[in-house]
């Protein structure tokens, strides 16, 4: 099933994003800012000390996508 078809405002949110904090997403549909400037839909499934695993949203499908916390800018979830 898709994500939400709709891109939420970013919110504002501290200089390192928390492994604790990203945790309340955990199989939900969450949408993840980069350091980078890329954004996307995520629907996490694994929290670990430094890194955030689950599934990323590329248009047309669902793939499995890990990603270290330090490049995430800003997260909210649904």
């Amino acid at each position: 099933m898709p994500p939400p078809q709709f891109v939420p405002q970013m919110p504002i949110q501290s200089f390192a994003v928390d492994p604790g904090a990203i945790r309340r997403c955990l199989f939900r549909n969450t949408y993840i800012w980069l350091n980078n400037g890329e954004q996307f839909w995520f629907f996490p499934t694994f929290v670990g000390a430094r890194s955030v695993a689950g599934f990323r949203w590329f248009g047309f499908f669902w793939a499995y996508f890990g990603i270290d916390t330090n490049r995430i800018r800003s997260f909210t979830c649904f």
